[in-house]
């Protein structure tokens, strides 16, 4: 019988099924003791990086050493899935995630137009309307779509603000956001054909927030200089600090100046799910539209971002289209065609690799994995607050506690050594390679970063990483 090798056979199908399965749970199963960080040289990277890009062969290789090329591929990284990473916001990625997705990619259903597969499109649906009512409070009749991040959640969101307040014409159109405010903001803004001059960075107070006040300021003064300003942007966790925008002052500006109001809650959304958050985030509710990312606070793997809106209209009539080879294609009376919500048409059913875990868990065990979250950034603070060599800015809205060396005296040179010596510092932290840190910059100085997201970070890692820190920092002063 004459074989085809993109076809195997049961047989052929559950051997390589096992070898793959069996490497992941290893590798899971080994994550609390793997190096938070790469423990190759730059020269080792470099090679292997360079192995990789060679172009595939005419006959076929084996399994088994392809499967150990990529286990070679994924030690040349950031542990992102493991207990250590602390660094940026965290995405963990849950087996049960990998594994809704392993069948989601085998039976591979077309997710852009809801006839194709309609229990599916529902399935997805359920997601997209749970995150918009049951997490950010909007309304009967909200809903949106999943993308693959936040970029192209907030992209999506421009053009619909643009499309609702501006229509054909973009002249003088004008954005107000702030300097802690994802750097995807500017970008969708400029994507969606916004000038860059017309893209206003609102100051912010001495705790790292939008100034309500001074962004009124601005808009009353661009309206009187024959600009059009349309969009208002806040951050509901930023990614620089953590920090949460004043959000119902700036809901309430964002209706006297009748400007679209969005919230990047990609960071910080899903922690309205406990009872802090939801105090901390009150003012979601009143947004036009909500930016979420499941694989940060939600523990989904990368390339699962969502966009919530309070008008699905006004998401469909800035990204409505189709062609005449769709006209064979039905629209669904009660789940709305993703493929018209946003500029992908093809995608593939992204809500699996959610609606699986959430009701094989229960939302309950999402809510206490991030109550225990709160609770660890919390210790943070309050033990890095008492190391005399580090000055901690704030208590953390969130799960993100930033920090840095503090300087001897007021001066500007001070300031600059206390810097020069907070990079020493974080590099000597993650010479250890049981964590990883990263870095930014709040207002002009260097700062230390400790996130705590992933669903596989817990106390016994963050003590550690505390002793490490704390010994570290007052190593700087002897050297």
């Amino acid at each position: 019988m004459h074989r085809f090798p993109l076809e195997p056979d049961r047989a052929t199908m559950t051997e390589m099924g096992r070898l793959v399965l069996d490497r992941v749970i290893d590798r899971t199963d080994k994550l609390p003791t793997r190096p938070a960080t790469s423990s190759l040289s730059p020269r080792a990277e470099a090679e292997l990086a360079e192995s990789f890009l060679a172009p595939p062969p005419a006959r076929g290789g084996d399994l088994t050493a392809l499967l150990a090329r990529l286990d070679e591929a994924a030690d040349c990284a950031l542990e992102t899935a493991g207990p250590g990473h602390l660094a940026y916001i965290p995405g963990s990625g849950l087996y049960t995630a990998a594994l809704a997705e392993f069948y989601n990619r085998a039976v591979n259903r077309y997710g852009g137009l809801a006839s194709v597969a309609p229990a599916l499109a529902a399935l997805e649906e359920s997601v997209i309307r749970w995150m918009a009512r049951e997490v950010c409070g909007l309304p009967e009749g909200s809903g949106g779509l999943l993308t693959s991040g936040g970029s192209m959640a907030t992209f999506s969101a421009t053009v619909a603000a643009r499309h609702h307040r501006l229509g054909e014409d973009l002249a003088g159109g004008t954005v107000y956001t702030t300097a802690f405010a994802h750097h995807s903001v500017a970008k969708a803004a400029r994507l969606a054909g916004i000038r860059a001059t017309h893209i206003r960075t609102v100051p912010h107070t001495p705790d790292l927030r939008m100034d309500p006040q001074a962004a009124a300021a601005m808009i009353r003064a661009d309206r009187d200089a024959g600009l059009r300003p349309f969009l208002l942007v806040a951050t509901a966790g930023t990614t620089d600090t953590g920090t949460i925008d004043p959000l119902p002052q700036l809901a309430g500006l964002s209706r006297r100046e009748d400007v679209w109001f969005h919230i990047d809650a990609a960071y910080g959304g899903f922690f309205r799910l406990t009872a802090r958050g939801s105090e901390r985030l009150t003012g979601m509710e009143e947004a036009d539209s909500v930016t979420l990312d499941p694989h940060k606070t939600l523990f989904m793997p990368f390339g699962t971002g969502a966009l919530v809106v309070r008008d699905l209209a006004a998401l469909h009539a800035a990204h409505d289209g189709t062609g005449r080879y769709l006209q064979d294609m039905a629209s669904s009376a009660s789940v709305p065609d993703s493929g018209r919500l946003g500029p992908e048409l093809t995608h593939e059913i992204r809500g699996l690799r959610a609606w699986l875990p959430l009701h094989l868990h229960g939302v309950d065990a999402f809510r206490e994995a991030l109550d225990e979250k709160l609770d660890l950034a919390e210790h943070v603070h309050d033990t890095l607050s008492g190391v005399a060599e580090l000055e901690v800015l704030q208590r953390p809205d969130l799960s993100t506690v930033i920090f840095r060396v503090r300087p001897a005296n007021d001066s500007q040179a001070a300031a600059e050594r206390a810097d020069e010596a907070s990079r020493r510092l974080l590099e000597r932290i993650n010479g250890h390679q049981r964590i990883v840190l990263s870095s930014t910059v709040v207002d002009d100085r260097y700062t230390l970063r400790v996130c705590v997201v992933s669903h596989r970070t817990h106390h016994d890692r963050i003590t550690e990483a505390l002793k490490i820190i704390t010994a570290e920092a007052k190593r700087h002063t002897t050297t």
